[in-house]
C-alpha cells in the first residue's frame, strides 16, 4: 500500500489588507494574514462530507494538512492542493473474508504507527476513531502521546453506546481514557460539553463547542419543487413529509409511521422514507415494514430503503414540504442541517439540541419524543402554519440563516484557534 507522497507545501503568507468584514466573514477575512501551521487530520477512513468540508476550510485558513484516510477519503479536494498531503493508510473499506480483514487491519495499524513516528505535524486531530475502538481509545492514544503529539479529538457522540443501547463498563472506561488523554476536545452542543464535564470528569476549559458545519458536498442546483416531485410521481397539491437518513433504532421511525397513520386519511399526505437499513437493525426495520403494510395508508408511504448517493439527495429535500426527525436519543444530527441547507423546515423531537437549533415557526417545530400522538398533532399544526403556506418565500431565508451560523469558515476558524494554542504548548 502506497501512501501519499509528501509535497513541498510551503505557502507564502499574504499581507493583511484593510477590510470592514461582516461578522459571518470574520474568519474568512482574517485568514489572509495567518501564518501557515501543519496539522495531521485523522479521519478513520470515513465521513468524507465532514472531512472535505472541514479540510477545505482549514486549508483556506493557511492550515497545511496531512490527511490520513482511505479510498473513501481519496478525493479531488486533497489532490494537487499545495496545502494538502493525502496518506491512504486505510485503503479499501469493502467487505472481505475474516482472514483478509484481520490482515488488512493489522497492516493499517502498522502504517499508522510508522506515520506517527515520522510525521512532522505536532498536533494530531482525530475526527473519527478507526475500526478497533477499544485499541484506538487506549493504546493508540498512548502511542501518540509518547510520540510527543498533542491530540485534539472531535467527539461527534459523547457515548454512542448509550444511544445505541449497547453501553458497557468497558465502553465507558475506554471512553474515559480517550477523553483524559486528549489535549482538547471539540463537541457540537453545550449539552455534549455538559456530559463530558459531568459524567466523564473532563475539565470545562479543555472543551470547545463548535457549530456543526453544513454538508456542502451534496449538490445545490436550480432544481425546483415541481420538477423534483415529478421524479417521484408526486402531485403539487400533496403534503409531503420526508424521513431521510440511515435506518437505526434511535431514529424513532416507528413513532413517525404511527403518527402518519393517524393523519393519513385527513388530508393529501405522503411520506417518503429514504435511507439505508444499517447492519444490526434488520429486525427493527422488519417490524416497521409490517406496521406499514398492515395499514390502509401503505400506498401513501414511499419506501426508498437503499443508500442515497449525494447526486440524488437534492431531489428528496426539494420535493418535500417538511423533514421529520423523530429521534428518541441524539446529541446532534447532520440531517437537520442538510434540510436547512435546502431551506426545508424540520419537525423534530425535543432531544439533544434540536430545541436550540430549531427556531419555532421560523425554521420548524419541536414535539415530544416517543409520542406519536404529539407528533401527529405537530405535523398537522405545521401544515396549518404560515411557515408552510409561505414555504416558497421562507426557503431562502432558512438557508441563509443556517449558512450564517454553520459555515465551514466559522468552524475552521475556531478549530485553528485551538491548534495555535496546542502548538504554543508543544514548542
Amino acid at each position: 500500500m502506497q501512501t501519499g507522497a509528501s509535497r513541498d507545501r510551503s505557502v507564502g503568507v499574504v499581507a493583511c489588507e484593510p477590510a470592514d468584514p461582516a461578522p459571518t466573514q470574520l474568519y474568512a477575512d482574517s485568514a489572509r494574514c495567518l501564518p501557515p501551521i501543519n496539522i495531521a487530520l485523522l479521519t478513520g477512513g470515513q465521513d468524507p462530507h465532514y472531512t472535505v468540508g472541514l479540510g477545505t476550510a482549514l486549508m483556506g485558513q493557511n492550515v497545511l494538512l496531512d490527511v490520513i484516510g482511505g479510498d473513501e477519503i481519496d478525493l479531488p479536494a486533497f489532490k494537487g492542493n499545495p496545502r494538502a498531503s493525502f496518506h491512504n493508510l486505510h485503503g479499501t473499506q469493502r467487505h472481505a473474508n475474516p482472514a483478509k480483514k484481520i490482515i488488512r487491519i493489522l497492516a493499517f495499524y502498522a502504517r499508522l504507527l510508522r506515520f506517527t513516528l515520522t510525521a512532522k505535524p505536532k498536533v494530531f486531530h482525530i475526527l473519527w476513531n478507526n475500526k478497533l475502538q477499544i485499541l484506538d481509545r487506549t493504546a493508540i492514544m498512548l502511542f501518540y502521546k509518547l510520540g510527543g503529539k498533542k491530540v485534539v479529538f472531535t467527539a461527534h457522540n459523547i457515548n454512542a453506546g448509550k444511544r445505541d443501547r449497547s453501553d458497557s463498563w468497558l465502553n465507558r472506561i475506554t471512553l474515559r481514557c480517550q477523553y483524559a488523554l486528549s489535549d482538547h476536545i471539540f463537541v457540537h452542543t453545550t449539552k455534549m460539553k455538559d456530559e463530558l464535564v459531568g459524567v466523564f470528569d473532563v475539565r470545562a476549559q479543555k472543551v470547545t463547542v463548535i457549530p456543526y458545519g453544513i454538508n456542502n458536498a451534496v449538490p445545490f442546483t436550480e432544481l425546483n419543487c415541481e420538477v423534483a416531485r415529478q421524479q417521484f410521481g408526486l402531485q403539487n397539491h400533496e403534503r409531503v413529509l420526508l424521513c431521510f437518513g440511515a435506518i437505526k433504532q434511535y431514529k424513532g421511525l416507528e413513532y413517525l409511521v404511527a403518527a402518519f397513520q393517524q393523519i393519513a386519511e385527513r388530508g393529501d399526505y405522503r411520506l417518503i422514507i429514504a435511507g439505508e437499513r444499517k447492519k444490526g437493525h434488520e429486525e427493527y426495520w422488519r417490524s416497521i415494514q409490517q406496521a406499514i403494510d398492515s395499514h390502509p395508508s401503505r400506498d401513501k408511504i414511499m419506501q426508498k430503503i437503499q443508500f442515497i448517493p449525494d447526486a440524488e439527495t437534492e431531489a428528496y429535500f426539494k420535493a418535500a414540504d417538511v423533514a421529520v426527525l423523530p429521534y428518541t436519543d441524539i446529541f446532534q444530527s447532520g440531517i437537520l442541517f442538510v434540510a436547512f441547507n435546502y431551506g426545508l423546515p424540520v419537525i423534530a423531537t425535543d432531544v439533544g439540541s434540536f430545541s436550540h437549533d430549531i427556531v419555532e415557526d421560523k425554521t420548524g417545530l419541536v414535539c415530544r419524543p416517543c409520542d406519536s400522538d404529539d407528533l401527529a398533532k405537530t405535523i398537522e399544526k405545521y401544515f396549518e402554519s404560515d411557515l408552510y403556506r409561505e414555504l416558497a418565500q421562507r426557503r431562502p431565508e432558512i438557508r441563509d440563516f443556517t449558512i450564517a451560523g454553520h459555515s465551514w469558515e466559522t468552524v475552521a476558524g475556531m478549530t485553528r484557534d485551538v491548534y495555535t494554542k496546542m502548538l504554543k504548548r508543544a514548542s
